[in-house]
Protein backbone atom coordinates (compact mmCIF):
# COMPACT_ATOMS: atom_id res chain seq x y z
CA UNK A 1 0.00 0.00 0.00
CA UNK A 2 1.45 3.39 -1.02
CA UNK A 3 1.81 6.26 1.45
CA UNK A 4 -1.13 7.95 -0.29
CA UNK A 5 -3.32 4.88 0.14
CA UNK A 6 -2.30 4.52 3.79
CA UNK A 7 -3.17 8.15 4.46
CA UNK A 8 -6.55 7.91 2.72
CA UNK A 9 -7.35 4.66 4.54
CA UNK A 10 -6.72 6.37 7.86
CA UNK A 11 -9.07 9.20 6.93
CA UNK A 12 -11.74 6.85 5.61
CA UNK A 13 -11.52 4.80 8.81
CA UNK A 14 -12.13 7.96 10.81
CA UNK A 15 -15.16 8.82 8.67
CA UNK A 16 -16.72 5.45 7.93
CA UNK A 17 -15.32 3.03 10.49
CA UNK A 18 -15.55 -0.64 9.44
CA UNK A 19 -16.73 0.35 5.94
CA UNK A 20 -13.40 2.05 5.19
CA UNK A 21 -11.97 -0.95 3.30
CA UNK A 22 -15.02 -1.21 1.04
CA UNK A 23 -15.02 2.56 0.38
CA UNK A 24 -11.31 2.54 -0.44
CA UNK A 25 -11.70 -0.35 -2.89
CA UNK A 26 -14.37 1.60 -4.73
CA UNK A 27 -12.27 4.76 -4.57
CA UNK A 28 -9.36 2.87 -6.13
CA UNK A 29 -11.64 1.69 -8.95
CA UNK A 30 -12.47 5.31 -9.76
CA UNK A 31 -8.79 6.22 -9.81
CA UNK A 32 -7.75 3.22 -11.88
CA UNK A 33 -10.43 3.98 -14.46
CA UNK A 34 -9.31 7.59 -14.64
CA UNK A 35 -5.66 6.64 -15.04
CA UNK A 36 -6.59 4.32 -17.91
CA UNK A 37 -7.94 7.40 -19.72
CA UNK A 38 -5.48 10.03 -18.54
CA UNK A 39 -2.78 11.37 -20.85
CA UNK A 40 -0.19 11.26 -18.09
CA UNK A 41 1.12 8.72 -15.61
CA UNK A 42 0.87 8.87 -11.81
CA UNK A 43 3.69 10.74 -10.15
CA UNK A 44 5.83 8.76 -7.69
CA UNK A 45 5.41 9.39 -3.98
CA UNK A 46 7.26 12.51 -2.79
CA UNK A 47 8.20 13.51 -6.35
CA UNK A 48 7.15 16.88 -7.81
CA UNK A 49 5.07 16.48 -10.96
CA UNK A 50 5.80 18.37 -14.14
CA UNK A 51 2.02 18.30 -14.74
CA UNK A 52 1.25 20.16 -11.53
CA UNK A 53 0.21 23.79 -11.68
CA UNK A 54 1.95 26.20 -9.33
CA UNK A 55 1.84 29.92 -8.83
CA UNK A 56 3.51 32.82 -7.11
CA UNK A 57 2.98 36.54 -6.63
CA UNK A 58 4.01 36.98 -10.27
CA UNK A 59 0.97 35.15 -11.60
CA UNK A 60 -2.13 36.92 -12.86
CA UNK A 61 -5.54 35.27 -12.78
CA UNK A 62 -8.88 36.16 -14.31
CA UNK A 63 -12.12 35.16 -12.60
CA UNK A 64 -15.22 35.28 -14.77
CA UNK A 65 -18.65 33.89 -15.33
CA UNK A 66 -19.03 31.98 -18.56
CA UNK A 67 -21.19 34.75 -20.02
CA UNK A 68 -19.38 37.83 -18.70
CA UNK A 69 -18.51 38.70 -22.30
CA UNK A 70 -21.04 38.03 -25.05
CA UNK A 71 -21.25 38.27 -28.82
CA UNK A 72 -24.42 37.60 -30.77
CA UNK A 73 -24.49 34.15 -32.35
CA UNK A 74 -21.34 32.88 -30.59
CA UNK A 75 -21.29 30.62 -27.49
CA UNK A 76 -20.21 32.81 -24.55
CA UNK A 77 -17.45 30.39 -23.51
CA UNK A 78 -15.96 30.68 -27.01
CA UNK A 79 -16.16 34.48 -26.74
CA UNK A 80 -14.38 34.34 -23.37
CA UNK A 81 -11.63 32.12 -24.75
CA UNK A 82 -11.10 34.38 -27.74
CA UNK A 83 -11.05 37.51 -25.56
CA UNK A 84 -8.46 36.04 -23.20
CA UNK A 85 -6.18 34.88 -26.00
CA UNK A 86 -6.43 38.03 -28.14
CA UNK A 87 -6.64 40.73 -25.46
CA UNK A 88 -4.63 39.22 -22.61
CA UNK A 89 -2.56 36.44 -24.14
CA UNK A 90 0.35 35.41 -21.92
CA UNK A 91 -0.23 38.29 -19.52
CA UNK A 92 -2.36 35.93 -17.43
CA UNK A 93 -1.53 32.50 -16.06
CA UNK A 94 -4.95 31.08 -15.49
CA UNK A 95 -8.68 31.58 -15.51
CA UNK A 96 -11.31 30.64 -12.96
CA UNK A 97 -14.65 30.13 -14.70
CA UNK A 98 -17.41 30.35 -12.11
CA UNK A 99 -20.04 27.56 -12.23
CA UNK A 100 -20.85 26.82 -15.85
CA UNK A 101 -23.21 23.90 -15.23
CA UNK A 102 -27.00 23.78 -15.53
CA UNK A 103 -28.30 25.59 -12.45
CA UNK A 104 -31.51 26.80 -10.82
CA UNK A 105 -30.47 29.63 -8.45
CA UNK A 106 -27.65 31.46 -6.66
CA UNK A 107 -25.85 32.49 -9.86
CA UNK A 108 -24.81 28.94 -10.67
CA UNK A 109 -24.10 27.63 -7.19
CA UNK A 110 -27.22 25.47 -7.17
CA UNK A 111 -26.13 22.80 -9.63
CA UNK A 112 -28.66 20.62 -11.43
CA UNK A 113 -26.19 18.40 -13.29
CA UNK A 114 -22.47 18.27 -12.50
CA UNK A 115 -21.33 16.56 -15.68
CA UNK A 116 -22.97 18.93 -18.15
CA UNK A 117 -22.14 22.41 -19.39
CA UNK A 118 -25.01 24.90 -19.43
CA UNK A 119 -26.03 24.80 -23.11
CA UNK A 120 -26.56 28.59 -23.06
CA UNK A 121 -22.80 28.96 -22.49
CA UNK A 122 -21.40 26.27 -24.80
CA UNK A 123 -20.21 22.73 -24.27
CA UNK A 124 -17.23 20.74 -22.96
CA UNK A 125 -15.22 21.44 -26.11
CA UNK A 126 -15.18 25.13 -25.15
CA UNK A 127 -13.99 24.26 -21.64
CA UNK A 128 -11.22 22.07 -23.06
CA UNK A 129 -10.22 24.91 -25.41
CA UNK A 130 -9.78 27.25 -22.44
CA UNK A 131 -7.81 24.57 -20.60
CA UNK A 132 -5.46 24.15 -23.56
CA UNK A 133 -4.26 27.75 -23.19
CA UNK A 134 -4.43 28.47 -19.46
CA UNK A 135 -4.47 26.72 -16.11
CA UNK A 136 -8.21 26.35 -15.57
CA UNK A 137 -9.97 26.49 -12.23
CA UNK A 138 -13.50 25.19 -11.66
CA UNK A 139 -15.82 25.08 -8.67
CA UNK A 140 -16.80 21.75 -7.17
CA UNK A 141 -20.11 22.64 -5.50
CA UNK A 142 -20.21 19.69 -3.16
CA UNK A 143 -22.05 20.85 -0.03
CA UNK A 144 -25.45 21.03 -1.71
CA UNK A 145 -27.34 20.38 -4.91
CA UNK A 146 -30.33 21.91 -6.67
CA UNK A 147 -33.72 20.48 -5.82
CA UNK A 148 -34.19 20.18 -9.60
CA UNK A 149 -31.44 17.56 -9.74
CA UNK A 150 -32.15 13.93 -10.57
CA UNK A 151 -30.72 12.97 -7.18
CA UNK A 152 -33.57 14.84 -5.50
CA UNK A 153 -36.10 13.20 -7.82
CA UNK A 154 -34.68 9.86 -6.65
CA UNK A 155 -34.99 10.95 -3.02
CA UNK A 156 -38.65 11.90 -3.40
CA UNK A 157 -39.51 8.53 -4.93
CA UNK A 158 -37.25 6.51 -2.61
CA UNK A 159 -35.10 5.33 -5.52
CA UNK A 160 -31.35 4.83 -5.81
CA UNK A 161 -28.93 6.45 -5.99
CA UNK A 162 -30.37 9.64 -4.51
CA UNK A 163 -32.55 8.02 -1.83
CA UNK A 164 -29.84 8.40 0.85
CA UNK A 165 -28.11 11.52 -0.48
CA UNK A 166 -29.87 14.08 1.73
CA UNK A 167 -29.95 14.88 5.45
CA UNK A 168 -33.25 14.25 7.21
CA UNK A 169 -33.77 16.00 10.54
CA UNK A 170 -36.58 15.72 13.08
CA UNK A 171 -38.43 19.08 12.85
CA UNK A 172 -38.44 19.30 16.67
CA UNK A 173 -34.64 19.31 16.77
CA UNK A 174 -33.10 22.47 18.24
CA UNK A 175 -30.95 23.91 15.43
CA UNK A 176 -30.84 27.45 16.84
CA UNK A 177 -27.08 27.27 17.47
CA UNK A 178 -26.19 26.34 13.90
CA UNK A 179 -23.98 29.09 12.44
CA UNK A 180 -24.42 29.89 8.74
CA UNK A 181 -24.50 32.94 6.46
CA UNK A 182 -28.27 32.89 5.91
CA UNK A 183 -31.40 33.82 7.89
CA UNK A 184 -33.95 31.57 6.14
CA UNK A 185 -35.17 28.41 7.93
CA UNK A 186 -32.50 25.70 8.10
CA UNK A 187 -34.93 22.79 7.69
CA UNK A 188 -37.01 22.56 4.52
CA UNK A 189 -40.20 20.43 4.47
CA UNK A 190 -40.59 18.22 1.40
CA UNK A 191 -43.35 15.81 0.46
CA UNK A 192 -42.17 12.30 -0.36
CA UNK A 193 -43.77 8.92 -0.90
CA UNK A 194 -42.92 8.24 2.75
CA UNK A 195 -44.67 11.39 3.95
CA UNK A 196 -43.31 14.84 4.81
CA UNK A 197 -39.61 14.94 5.58
CA UNK A 198 -37.46 17.87 6.74
CA UNK A 199 -34.14 18.33 4.94
CA UNK A 200 -31.08 20.33 5.97
CA UNK A 201 -30.60 23.34 3.67
CA UNK A 202 -27.74 25.59 4.76
CA UNK A 203 -28.16 28.23 2.04
CA UNK A 204 -31.69 28.12 0.60
CA UNK A 205 -34.67 25.85 0.10
CA UNK A 206 -33.43 25.28 -3.48
CA UNK A 207 -29.97 24.19 -2.29
CA UNK A 208 -30.32 20.94 -0.38
CA UNK A 209 -27.33 19.75 1.60
CA UNK A 210 -25.79 16.41 0.71
CA UNK A 211 -25.17 13.65 3.23
CA UNK A 212 -21.47 12.79 3.24
CA UNK A 213 -22.01 10.38 6.11
CA UNK A 214 -23.26 8.14 3.30
CA UNK A 215 -20.06 7.03 1.49
CA UNK A 216 -21.81 6.83 -1.88
CA UNK A 217 -21.98 10.64 -1.84
CA UNK A 218 -18.22 10.90 -1.32
CA UNK A 219 -17.58 8.41 -4.13
CA UNK A 220 -20.00 10.24 -6.41
CA UNK A 221 -18.00 13.43 -5.99
CA UNK A 222 -14.67 11.68 -6.45
CA UNK A 223 -16.01 10.51 -9.81
CA UNK A 224 -17.13 14.06 -10.66
CA UNK A 225 -13.77 15.52 -9.65
CA UNK A 226 -11.90 13.03 -11.83
CA UNK A 227 -14.23 13.84 -14.70
CA UNK A 228 -13.30 17.52 -14.31
CA UNK A 229 -9.62 16.64 -14.44
CA UNK A 230 -10.28 14.66 -17.60
CA UNK A 231 -11.83 17.77 -19.16
CA UNK A 232 -8.69 19.79 -18.45
CA UNK A 233 -9.31 21.39 -15.06
CA UNK A 234 -6.06 21.96 -13.18
CA UNK A 235 -7.26 23.56 -9.95
CA UNK A 236 -10.42 22.69 -8.04
CA UNK A 237 -12.14 25.12 -5.68
CA UNK A 238 -14.23 23.35 -3.05
CA UNK A 239 -17.32 25.51 -2.61
CA UNK A 240 -18.78 25.87 0.91
CA UNK A 241 -16.51 23.07 2.13
CA UNK A 242 -16.61 24.38 5.71
CA UNK A 243 -20.30 23.39 5.95
CA UNK A 244 -19.82 19.86 4.64
CA UNK A 245 -20.06 17.74 7.79
CA UNK A 246 -23.02 18.22 10.11
CA UNK A 247 -23.02 16.90 13.64
CA UNK A 248 -25.36 18.58 16.11
CA UNK A 249 -23.79 19.44 19.44
CA UNK A 250 -20.32 19.95 17.98
CA UNK A 251 -18.56 22.97 16.41
CA UNK A 252 -19.63 23.41 12.79
CA UNK A 253 -16.06 23.69 11.45
CA UNK A 254 -14.71 20.34 12.62
CA UNK A 255 -11.66 18.30 11.69
CA UNK A 256 -14.01 15.89 9.91
CA UNK A 257 -14.58 18.54 7.28
CA UNK A 258 -10.84 18.73 6.59
CA UNK A 259 -10.55 14.94 6.59
CA UNK A 260 -13.48 14.64 4.21
CA UNK A 261 -11.95 17.25 1.93
CA UNK A 262 -8.74 15.23 1.71
CA UNK A 263 -10.62 11.98 1.12
CA UNK A 264 -12.59 13.59 -1.70
CA UNK A 265 -9.69 15.44 -3.34
CA UNK A 266 -6.96 12.93 -2.54
CA UNK A 267 -7.05 11.66 -6.15
CA UNK A 268 -5.35 14.93 -7.10
CA UNK A 269 -2.25 13.64 -5.33
CA UNK A 270 -2.17 10.56 -7.56
CA UNK A 271 -1.64 12.69 -10.66
CA UNK A 272 -0.63 16.14 -9.45
CA UNK A 273 0.94 15.92 -5.96
CA UNK A 274 1.48 19.64 -5.34
CA UNK A 275 -1.85 20.73 -6.89
CA UNK A 276 -3.81 23.06 -4.59
CA UNK A 277 -7.35 22.16 -3.69
CA UNK A 278 -8.44 24.64 -1.05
Amino acid sequence: MSSFEQTVHGYLSHLYGPRAGEVQRRLNQHIEHFLSLAPFSPAPDDAPSKNAPSWSEKDQWVISYGDSIIEEGVPPLAVLSDFLQVRLGERISGVHVLPFFPWSSDDGFSVIHYREVNSELGDWSHIRELASHYDLMADLVLNHVSRESLWFVDYLSGSQPGRDYFIEVDPDTDVSQVVRPRSNPLLVPVSTRRGTRYLWATFSEDQLDLNFEHPDVLLEFVGILLFYLEQGMRIIRLDAVAFLWKRLGTPAFTCRRRILSYACCGPLWIMLPPAPYW
